[in-house]
């Protein structure tokens, strides 16, 4: 593989990472506020947010007398390895519902985790998918 090539890769798997570890902690601190109390609990919630935008549009502090919202992300990054410029950047990833599988995400509601779409394979010999 020619160096250009690698160099390139590489920064897109570095994007990837820090992607990932960006939204993977907004969703921890969206559990978080979930726990303390800071959101709205529902009846058939787990406290996990529905969907990834949630993350960026904010919802009201509860404990907050002027219900002043709380965001858990800036905006979603858009996934480094999806190569689809026409979805979203939300909808760039894929989700894992709190009621799949580990080893087989399902895309649902109470969005816990996220992964790359993309079944290519990383530098390190892991597909992407996987990270």
């Amino acid at each position: 593989m020619p160096i250009a090539q690698v160099t390139l890769q590489r920064s897109k798997e570095h994007d990837l990472r820090r992607a990932l570890r960006e939204i993977r902690q907004g969703l921890d601190d969206y559990h978080r506020a979930y726990v303390d109390g800071r959101i709205t609990k529902s009846l058939d919630g787990n406290g996990y947010p529905k969907n990834l935008d949630v993350l960026a549009t904010g919802l009201p502090d509860q404990r907050d007398p002027k219900q002043k919202k709380i965001f858990f992300l800036r905006r979603v990054p858009r996934d480094p390895m999806n190569p689809d410029t026409t979805v979203s950047d939300t909808e760039s990833w894929g989700t894992r519902c709190y009621s799949s599988e580990a080893d087989d995400p399902k895309q649902g509601e109470n969005v816990y985790d996220i992964h790359s779409m993309s079944e290519k394979e990383g530098l390190n010999g892991v597909v992407y998918s996987k990270w």
